[in-house]
Parts: C-alpha cells; structure tokens; sequence
C-alpha cells in the first residue's frame, strides 16, 4: 500500500462521520482542501440559496481558500471581521453583526471521534455563532483535530492549541514563553470560553466538513 496513513485516516474519518451524523449533524468528506472547497459550494452554498457569509480565526478554513473566493463574489455579501482598514471598534461591531449571516465559518479546536465538538474562544465569536445566530454554520476539520475523548480534546486545546495561537497571535501570556499552560490572567489571555457541541440543533443547521489532511494547529 503506498499511504497507508491516509488510508488509515479515510477509516476513522468515516468512522466520525457516522458518529457526528448520530448527533445531528450534517457531515461531508473531503481527501483535499481542494475538494472541501468544492463541497462549500456545491453542496453547501448552492442548497442553502445562502447570500451572506462571515468567519471566526482559522488557519484550516483558510487553507481551502474558501474565504478569498467568497471576497471575490460579487453576488455575495460578505461580513469580513478581518478587514485591514477597519478600526479594532469596528472589527468587533463587525463580529456582532456576523451573529446574523446565512453561513458563518469556523475550525475546530478538536473534535472527539464520538462526535462533539470542543472549542477555546478569546472574544467568543465563534463559539457564540456556533451555538445561535446564523442559519447555518460550516466547521472545516483536518484529521489532526481528532482525538478520542473529552479530555483529550480539553488537554490537546490548553496544552498545545492556545499556546501556538499565543505565539502566532504575538501575545504577551506566559504559555508563549515557556509552551506550557499556566491558567493565566494576563490581559492578552485568549482562552475565556468553552464551548462542548453536543448535537446541531436544528438537525442540519451546524455541517462538517472532514478533511484527510493535517490542518490548522
């Protein structure tokens, strides 16, 4: 066999889905970024009639280039909260407003192979847009994002998650000096709110797409 390890992961991957189908939600598999993208569009976008689009911090979404299709898009409107030329006040209004979008965009922290989603927020965009507010909501998942139980979903976001965001984010917390997690209470903390995602509810409304690729931290 000449990937083994991709052939291993095209198992349990499928394996997820059925658990994450249990749950609710609605799940796709995808063997690259490219065909992910594919997926957003085809199977998302164009059912849906969705016209309004916004997104959470996500190396793994942007790995697909969704998000600079969808700026490109005339025929879309699109609530960017990473615009350059906006002010930090605006940025967080935009936040706000992306609460309301047909479609919000997001990673995933880890996600447990029995089917729940875990996530670390610093403002709490995204999770609260997981929870409530827009129609639908697409999590982009890369197979390193999958663990085995709730703890280790917990211990991989604190003990390695938060503290690469930290060092790539620039912030001054003590996990960017020493890679270790030390509850903090620095002012640049970014992990203030847990989220643990059951099910979707509606059924459908949250839509994972699983790629076999590693992704995203």
């Amino acid at each position: 066999m000449e990937n083994p390890v991709h052939e291993y992961w095209k198992i349990r991957l499928n394996d997820v889905k059925k658990s994450l189908e249990g749950n609710n939600f609605e799940v796709f598999l995808a063997e690259t970024t490219t065909e992910a993208l594919r997926i957003f569009f085809d199977d998302i976008v164009t059912p849906t009639g969705a016209k309004t689009f916004s997104w959470g911090g996500t190396l793994t979404m942007r790995a697909t280039g969704v998000h600079e299709e969808l700026l490109k898009d005339r025929s879309k409107t699109v609530l960017n909260p990473d615009d350059p030329e906006m002010s930090p006040d605006q940025r967080l209004e935009r936040r706000r407003e992306s609460l309301l979008v047909d479609i919000y965009l997001m990673g995933c922290n880890a996600l447990v192979d029995t089917g729940q989603l875990v996530n670390l927020d610093a403002i709490g965009n995204r999770v609260g847009a997981l929870t409530f507010g827009p129609k639908y909501v697409v999590v982009f998942v890369g197979r390193n994002k999958i663990v085995s139980s709730l703890d280790g979903a917990m211990g991989r976001i604190k003990e390695y998650v938060a503290p690469a965001n930290c060092l790539r984010l620039d912030k001054k917390t003590p996990c960017a000096k020493t890679g270790l997690c030390e509850d903090c209470a620095s002012p640049d903390r970014i992990c203030n709110s847990w989220t643990i995602t059951e099910k979707s509810f509606p059924k459908g409304r949250i839509k994972v797409i699983l790629i076999n690729q590693d992704l995203g931290l």
